[in-house]
Protein backbone atom coordinates (compact mmCIF):
# COMPACT_ATOMS: atom_id res chain seq x y z
CA UNK A 1 0.00 0.00 0.00
CA UNK A 2 2.92 2.32 0.67
CA UNK A 3 3.89 2.50 -2.90
CA UNK A 4 0.28 4.27 -3.89
CA UNK A 5 1.85 6.94 -1.39
CA UNK A 6 5.38 6.94 -1.47
CA UNK A 7 7.86 7.59 -4.44
CA UNK A 8 10.49 5.93 -3.24
CA UNK A 9 11.10 3.54 -0.11
CA UNK A 10 14.48 2.51 -0.17
CA UNK A 11 17.03 5.37 0.38
CA UNK A 12 21.09 5.09 0.22
CA UNK A 13 21.53 7.39 2.72
CA UNK A 14 20.31 10.30 5.01
CA UNK A 15 20.57 12.99 2.34
CA UNK A 16 19.04 10.59 -0.07
CA UNK A 17 15.88 10.43 2.34
CA UNK A 18 16.16 14.14 2.63
CA UNK A 19 16.30 14.89 -1.54
CA UNK A 20 13.67 12.21 -2.57
CA UNK A 21 11.60 11.46 0.15
CA UNK A 22 7.82 12.35 -0.84
CA UNK A 23 4.55 11.75 -0.21
CA UNK A 24 1.92 12.02 -2.49
CA UNK A 25 -1.62 12.64 -0.85
CA UNK A 26 -4.48 12.62 -3.16
CA UNK A 27 -6.22 15.84 -3.03
CA UNK A 28 -9.57 13.58 -2.19
CA UNK A 29 -7.74 10.99 0.42
CA UNK A 30 -9.86 10.08 3.05
CA UNK A 31 -8.28 7.53 5.65
CA UNK A 32 -11.21 5.32 6.17
CA UNK A 33 -12.06 4.50 2.23
CA UNK A 34 -8.35 4.67 1.22
CA UNK A 35 -6.26 3.10 3.83
CA UNK A 36 -9.15 0.68 5.93
CA UNK A 37 -11.41 0.00 3.32
CA UNK A 38 -8.77 -0.44 0.83
CA UNK A 39 -6.88 -2.66 3.34
CA UNK A 40 -10.30 -4.93 4.13
CA UNK A 41 -10.47 -5.24 0.39
CA UNK A 42 -7.05 -7.11 -0.23
CA UNK A 43 -7.06 -8.64 3.20
CA UNK A 44 -9.97 -8.64 5.04
CA UNK A 45 -8.66 -11.33 7.78
CA UNK A 46 -5.74 -9.62 8.28
CA UNK A 47 -5.72 -7.97 11.48
CA UNK A 48 -6.76 -4.59 11.80
CA UNK A 49 -6.87 -3.90 15.70
CA UNK A 50 -5.67 -5.41 18.96
CA UNK A 51 -7.64 -3.70 21.66
CA UNK A 52 -7.24 -4.30 25.46
CA UNK A 53 -8.48 -2.52 28.53
CA UNK A 54 -7.63 -2.42 32.29
CA UNK A 55 -9.53 -5.87 33.24
CA UNK A 56 -7.93 -7.78 30.52
CA UNK A 57 -10.92 -7.50 27.89
CA UNK A 58 -8.79 -7.89 24.96
CA UNK A 59 -10.56 -7.71 21.16
CA UNK A 60 -8.66 -8.84 18.00
CA UNK A 61 -10.74 -6.56 15.02
CA UNK A 62 -9.78 -7.70 11.13
CA UNK A 63 -9.79 -5.24 8.44
CA UNK A 64 -13.05 -6.17 7.21
CA UNK A 65 -14.76 -6.64 10.70
CA UNK A 66 -13.14 -3.16 11.01
CA UNK A 67 -14.66 -2.01 7.27
CA UNK A 68 -18.00 -2.83 8.47
CA UNK A 69 -18.45 -1.82 11.90
CA UNK A 70 -17.11 1.94 10.51
CA UNK A 71 -19.24 1.40 7.48
CA UNK A 72 -22.72 0.57 10.03
CA UNK A 73 -21.16 3.39 11.85
CA UNK A 74 -21.55 6.02 9.40
CA UNK A 75 -24.95 5.12 8.15
CA UNK A 76 -25.95 5.61 11.83
CA UNK A 77 -24.24 9.03 11.97
CA UNK A 78 -25.59 9.86 8.84
CA UNK A 79 -29.18 8.64 9.51
CA UNK A 80 -29.50 10.82 12.85
CA UNK A 81 -28.25 13.89 10.79
CA UNK A 82 -24.40 14.32 10.89
CA UNK A 83 -22.83 15.61 8.19
CA UNK A 84 -19.80 16.61 6.15
CA UNK A 85 -18.12 19.10 7.66
CA UNK A 86 -20.03 18.76 11.40
CA UNK A 87 -17.83 19.11 14.11
CA UNK A 88 -17.83 16.09 16.71
CA UNK A 89 -16.30 16.01 19.80
CA UNK A 90 -15.23 12.29 21.08
CA UNK A 91 -15.06 11.82 24.38
CA UNK A 92 -14.51 8.11 24.67
CA UNK A 93 -11.40 7.76 27.05
CA UNK A 94 -9.94 4.47 25.71
CA UNK A 95 -12.93 3.00 24.59
CA UNK A 96 -12.64 0.67 21.28
CA UNK A 97 -15.56 2.81 20.45
CA UNK A 98 -13.10 5.90 19.37
CA UNK A 99 -11.50 3.80 16.71
CA UNK A 100 -14.78 3.12 14.73
CA UNK A 101 -16.36 6.80 15.72
CA UNK A 102 -13.40 8.09 14.33
CA UNK A 103 -13.07 6.27 10.85
CA UNK A 104 -16.29 6.58 10.81
CA UNK A 105 -16.34 10.37 10.77
CA UNK A 106 -13.50 10.29 8.26
CA UNK A 107 -15.68 8.93 5.88
CA UNK A 108 -18.24 10.66 6.10
CA UNK A 109 -15.84 13.77 6.09
CA UNK A 110 -16.84 15.33 9.21
CA UNK A 111 -14.56 16.70 11.68
CA UNK A 112 -13.29 14.74 14.66
CA UNK A 113 -12.62 16.33 17.78
CA UNK A 114 -10.88 14.16 20.77
CA UNK A 115 -11.40 15.17 24.13
CA UNK A 116 -10.17 14.07 27.35
CA UNK A 117 -12.92 12.68 29.67
CA UNK A 118 -12.08 15.21 32.47
CA UNK A 119 -13.57 18.03 30.88
CA UNK A 120 -16.39 19.73 33.30
CA UNK A 121 -19.80 21.30 31.94
CA UNK A 122 -17.83 25.37 31.65
CA UNK A 123 -15.17 23.07 29.79
CA UNK A 124 -17.20 21.68 26.91
CA UNK A 125 -20.07 24.74 26.72
CA UNK A 126 -16.30 26.27 25.73
CA UNK A 127 -15.82 23.88 23.21
CA UNK A 128 -19.17 23.55 21.85
CA UNK A 129 -19.44 27.00 21.40
CA UNK A 130 -15.73 28.01 19.96
CA UNK A 131 -15.96 25.19 17.91
CA UNK A 132 -19.28 25.08 16.48
CA UNK A 133 -19.35 21.78 17.69
CA UNK A 134 -22.84 20.05 16.68
CA UNK A 135 -22.40 16.29 18.31
CA UNK A 136 -20.70 14.63 21.14
CA UNK A 137 -19.91 11.07 21.33
CA UNK A 138 -19.46 10.22 25.11
CA UNK A 139 -18.42 6.82 26.98
CA UNK A 140 -21.65 6.13 29.73
CA UNK A 141 -19.59 7.12 32.64
CA UNK A 142 -22.11 8.79 34.93
CA UNK A 143 -19.75 11.94 35.70
CA UNK A 144 -18.86 12.22 32.43
CA UNK A 145 -22.37 12.07 31.16
CA UNK A 146 -23.75 14.63 33.81
CA UNK A 147 -21.28 17.39 32.51
CA UNK A 148 -22.80 16.34 28.91
CA UNK A 149 -26.27 16.84 29.67
CA UNK A 150 -25.69 20.18 31.63
CA UNK A 151 -23.26 21.96 28.99
CA UNK A 152 -26.20 20.87 25.99
CA UNK A 153 -28.77 23.00 27.90
CA UNK A 154 -26.59 26.33 27.18
CA UNK A 155 -25.01 25.18 23.60
CA UNK A 156 -27.96 25.30 20.97
CA UNK A 157 -25.68 24.34 18.20
CA UNK A 158 -25.23 21.02 19.82
CA UNK A 159 -27.90 18.75 18.11
CA UNK A 160 -26.61 14.61 18.30
CA UNK A 161 -25.19 13.34 21.68
CA UNK A 162 -24.27 9.99 21.74
CA UNK A 163 -23.38 7.67 24.52
CA UNK A 164 -21.45 4.32 24.08
CA UNK A 165 -23.48 3.09 27.39
CA UNK A 166 -23.75 1.58 29.73
CA UNK A 167 -25.94 4.77 30.80
CA UNK A 168 -27.74 6.62 27.65
CA UNK A 169 -29.57 9.06 29.23
CA UNK A 170 -33.06 9.91 27.82
CA UNK A 171 -32.37 12.54 24.56
CA UNK A 172 -29.24 10.49 23.70
CA UNK A 173 -28.76 8.02 21.12
CA UNK A 174 -27.63 4.69 21.72
CA UNK A 175 -24.33 4.00 20.18
CA UNK A 176 -25.06 0.33 19.91
CA UNK A 177 -28.65 0.29 19.10
CA UNK A 178 -27.62 2.93 16.13
CA UNK A 179 -25.43 0.43 14.49
CA UNK A 180 -27.78 -2.48 14.86
CA UNK A 181 -30.59 -0.87 13.59
CA UNK A 182 -28.02 0.88 10.47
CA UNK A 183 -26.45 -3.15 10.15
CA UNK A 184 -28.86 -2.96 7.29
CA UNK A 185 -28.79 0.71 5.48
CA UNK A 186 -25.94 1.65 3.49
CA UNK A 187 -24.01 4.73 4.37
CA UNK A 188 -23.98 7.56 1.67
CA UNK A 189 -20.33 7.92 -0.02
CA UNK A 190 -19.74 11.52 -0.09
CA UNK A 191 -16.79 11.87 -2.38
CA UNK A 192 -17.03 8.46 -4.89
Amino acid sequence: MLEKYLCQQDFTSYSDFLEHFRVNVPEDFNFGYDVIDAWAELMPEKEALLWTNDQGEVKHITYGAFKNITDQCAAFFQGIGIEKGDRVMLILKRRVEWWYAMVALHKIGAVAIPATHMLTEKDIMYRCHMAGISGIISCGDPEVLQHVQKARRFSPMLRHCISIGPAVPNGFYDFWRGLQEAAGKRRKEERR
